[in-house]
Protein backbone atom coordinates (compact mmCIF):
# COMPACT_ATOMS: atom_id res chain seq x y z
CA UNK A 1 0.00 0.00 0.00
CA UNK A 2 2.81 2.20 0.69
CA UNK A 3 4.11 1.90 -3.01
CA UNK A 4 1.01 3.17 -4.34
CA UNK A 5 0.95 6.17 -2.43
CA UNK A 6 4.80 6.92 -3.84
CA UNK A 7 3.72 6.59 -7.03
CA UNK A 8 0.56 9.06 -6.37
CA UNK A 9 2.80 11.53 -4.74
CA UNK A 10 5.55 11.13 -7.82
CA UNK A 11 2.43 11.88 -10.17
CA UNK A 12 0.63 14.72 -8.30
CA UNK A 13 4.30 16.18 -7.96
CA UNK A 14 5.17 15.36 -11.65
CA UNK A 15 2.23 17.67 -12.80
CA UNK A 16 3.36 20.76 -10.75
CA UNK A 17 4.60 23.55 -12.59
CA UNK A 18 7.99 24.12 -12.90
CA UNK A 19 7.49 28.16 -12.83
CA UNK A 20 11.97 29.85 -12.93
CA UNK A 21 10.15 33.33 -11.12
CA UNK A 22 8.31 32.15 -8.43
CA UNK A 23 7.41 36.21 -7.69
CA UNK A 24 5.57 35.99 -11.73
CA UNK A 25 4.13 33.05 -11.62
CA UNK A 26 2.15 34.01 -8.37
CA UNK A 27 1.49 37.20 -10.33
CA UNK A 28 0.33 35.57 -13.13
CA UNK A 29 -1.96 33.30 -10.91
CA UNK A 30 -3.43 36.26 -9.33
CA UNK A 31 -4.54 38.05 -13.15
CA UNK A 32 -5.94 34.91 -13.47
CA UNK A 33 -8.26 34.82 -10.51
CA UNK A 34 -8.98 38.38 -11.27
CA UNK A 35 -10.18 37.34 -14.75
CA UNK A 36 -12.52 34.16 -13.44
CA UNK A 37 -13.55 36.60 -10.42
CA UNK A 38 -14.55 39.17 -13.70
CA UNK A 39 -16.22 36.45 -15.64
CA UNK A 40 -18.31 35.39 -12.48
CA UNK A 41 -19.54 39.19 -12.17
CA UNK A 42 -21.30 39.26 -15.49
CA UNK A 43 -22.56 35.33 -15.11
CA UNK A 44 -24.27 37.02 -12.06
CA UNK A 45 -25.60 39.77 -13.83
CA UNK A 46 -27.34 37.61 -16.72
CA UNK A 47 -29.29 35.84 -13.59
CA UNK A 48 -30.07 38.98 -11.97
CA UNK A 49 -31.62 40.64 -14.90
CA UNK A 50 -33.72 37.86 -16.09
CA UNK A 51 -34.76 38.07 -11.89
CA UNK A 52 -35.64 41.44 -12.47
CA UNK A 53 -37.72 40.93 -15.67
CA UNK A 54 -39.86 38.47 -13.89
CA UNK A 55 -40.60 40.75 -11.25
CA UNK A 56 -41.29 43.43 -13.28
CA UNK A 57 -43.63 41.03 -15.61
CA UNK A 58 -45.09 39.80 -12.65
CA UNK A 59 -46.15 43.20 -10.80
CA UNK A 60 -47.68 44.51 -14.37
CA UNK A 61 -49.43 41.19 -15.04
CA UNK A 62 -50.70 41.52 -11.41
CA UNK A 63 -51.89 45.11 -12.24
CA UNK A 64 -53.11 45.34 -15.77
CA UNK A 65 -53.28 41.81 -16.87
CA UNK A 66 -56.81 41.11 -14.83
CA UNK A 67 -58.63 42.97 -17.34
CA UNK A 68 -57.39 41.35 -20.89
CA UNK A 69 -57.61 37.21 -19.65
CA UNK A 70 -55.44 36.11 -23.14
CA UNK A 71 -52.62 39.05 -22.24
CA UNK A 72 -52.63 37.45 -18.77
CA UNK A 73 -51.99 33.60 -19.96
CA UNK A 74 -49.48 34.83 -23.09
CA UNK A 75 -47.89 36.81 -20.19
CA UNK A 76 -47.51 33.98 -17.73
CA UNK A 77 -45.45 31.95 -20.77
CA UNK A 78 -43.41 34.85 -21.34
CA UNK A 79 -42.74 34.60 -17.34
CA UNK A 80 -42.24 31.11 -17.10
CA UNK A 81 -39.82 31.20 -19.70
CA UNK A 82 -37.91 34.09 -18.34
CA UNK A 83 -38.15 32.47 -14.77
CA UNK A 84 -36.68 28.54 -16.75
CA UNK A 85 -33.84 31.17 -18.31
CA UNK A 86 -32.73 32.86 -15.01
CA UNK A 87 -32.86 29.83 -13.07
CA UNK A 88 -30.60 28.13 -15.72
CA UNK A 89 -28.41 31.12 -15.71
CA UNK A 90 -28.42 30.71 -11.81
CA UNK A 91 -27.10 27.58 -11.69
CA UNK A 92 -24.51 27.91 -14.38
CA UNK A 93 -23.29 30.77 -12.02
CA UNK A 94 -23.36 28.40 -9.05
CA UNK A 95 -20.88 25.68 -10.72
CA UNK A 96 -18.60 28.57 -12.05
CA UNK A 97 -18.63 29.81 -8.80
CA UNK A 98 -17.54 26.37 -7.06
CA UNK A 99 -14.68 26.07 -10.21
CA UNK A 100 -13.76 28.84 -9.61
CA UNK A 101 -13.12 28.45 -6.06
CA UNK A 102 -11.79 25.14 -6.55
CA UNK A 103 -9.26 26.49 -8.81
CA UNK A 104 -8.09 29.29 -6.16
CA UNK A 105 -7.92 26.59 -3.70
CA UNK A 106 -5.59 24.42 -6.15
CA UNK A 107 -3.42 27.35 -6.81
CA UNK A 108 -3.27 28.57 -3.26
CA UNK A 109 -1.56 24.79 -2.60
CA UNK A 110 0.50 24.50 -5.64
CA UNK A 111 1.98 28.32 -4.36
CA UNK A 112 2.61 26.84 -0.86
CA UNK A 113 4.26 23.60 -2.49
CA UNK A 114 6.49 25.84 -5.08
CA UNK A 115 7.56 28.29 -2.16
CA UNK A 116 8.42 25.49 0.64
CA UNK A 117 10.32 23.27 -2.92
CA UNK A 118 12.34 26.42 -3.32
CA UNK A 119 13.13 27.03 0.31
CA UNK A 120 13.89 23.48 0.39
CA UNK A 121 16.79 23.82 -2.15
CA UNK A 122 18.36 27.21 -0.41
CA UNK A 123 18.64 25.23 2.12
CA UNK A 124 20.40 22.80 0.39
CA UNK A 125 22.72 25.31 -1.93
CA UNK A 126 23.73 26.47 1.77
Amino acid sequence: MEKQNDSMRERLLARMPRPENLAAYREETTSLLARHEKALFWEKMVSTACYVVVFAEGIAVFFWGQKFITTTIQSAWILGLVLFVAAVAEMRYRIYRSKVDLLKEVKQVQLQVLELQASLRKDVDR
